[in-house]
């Protein structure tokens, strides 16, 4: 059975739906890539892209969508609530199937030496494709955003980038990578403030003293304060035991949950684990999901 890679690229762009449909529609043409979901944010000013094929074609479809983004986003323009760093802002690999982290990461490596060298936009590799300590955190290489990077990249030895030159221009930086599946979880508050939201987030996300392998911040989306955050291994850190947190710590403001949303995809087994939490189906059997029961039968 063949690789299978999934590569999930996050534009600094969601309010130009003819600029976006440019952009995602580099994965409906480049052979052995399935365009999987995108999602635009107009408050984050932000798209997310998931698709997955083969190593090569993912790498291919990547490296070509960062070249359009470089033409048609302007980072000195962009505006908006997400953190970002360049046009094309991250770019991770993941293995799903037939295929290692030790894969993923040579994908990046050879992915960023590219973009560096044949586009001139400055590569900073990231998890587990990371050169140094200090680079294998997103916020840590993010931190000051497009604009302090502008100002510090030419003479701060700490913002060398891995590929490409010391000089930034209006597509920014891009950070390139391999790491696991993460989901990427929002909740909206009701009867709640954005500052109250930002406490929220600082409770819940492990930088703040929470929980681990959740990375967060409160932000204000579509006139509703928002919980933003990433969950980076829910099978150590469960989605329902984040929900809880949420929970817990809003009622100390007065606030509830009012609903919750997905970015892109998310693993099936991650649905599971919170259905049998909340239900206390302890004795659940996997083989007890009809989906699965299916696709045991059709590969028999």
């Amino acid at each position: 059975m063949n690789a299978l890679i999934e590569c999930v690229p996050n534009f600094s762009e969601g309010r130009r739906k003819e600029v976006v449909e440019q952009i995602v529609d580099v994965a409906h043409r480049t052979a052995g890539v399935q365009l999987l979901d995108y999602s635009s944010d107009e408050d984050h000013n932000r798209t997310v892209v998931t698709m997955a094929g083969s190593p090569d074609g993912v790498e291919a479809a990547a490296f070509e969508m960062i070249r359009l983004a470089s033409e048609l986003i302007d980072l000195n323009q962009h505006h908006g609530e997400h953190p970002r760093l360049g046009a094309t802002d991250v770019v991770p690999f993941i293995p799903l199937r037939n295929a290692t982290m030790a894969d993923c990461v040579t994908l990046a490596q050879r992915l960023g030496e590219r973009v560096g060298r044949e586009l001139g936009i400055p590569v900073y590799l990231y998890e587990k494709a990371a050169s140094r300590p200090d680079r294998v955190n997103l916020a840590d290489i993010r931190r000051g955003e497009y604009e302090g990077l502008k100002e510090r990249i030419a003479h701060d030895e700490s913002k060398v980038p891995d590929y490409g030159p010391r000089e930034i221009g209006a597509a920014g930086a891009t950070v390139i990578g391999a790491r696991p599946f993460l989901i990427a979880y929002n909740v909206y508050l009701k009867n709640a403030t954005v500052a109250e939201a930002k406490k929220v987030a600082k409770a819940v996300r492990h930088s703040g003293g929470g929980l681990a392998y959740v990375k967060g911040m409160g932000i204000e989306v579509e006139g509703m304060p928002q919980v933003s955050m990433n969950l980076t291994d829910f099978t150590k850190t469960p989605i329902h035991r984040v929900q809880e947190l949420i929970r817990s710590e809003a009622a100390r403001y007065g606030a509830t949950i009012h609903f919750a949303e997905l970015i892109g995809m998310i693993p099936q087994q991650a649905l599971v684990d919170v259905a049998r939490w909340y239900l206390q189906l302890d004795r659940m059997e996997e083989s007890q999901i009809l989906e699965n029961r299916l696709n045991d039968l059709a590969a028999e």
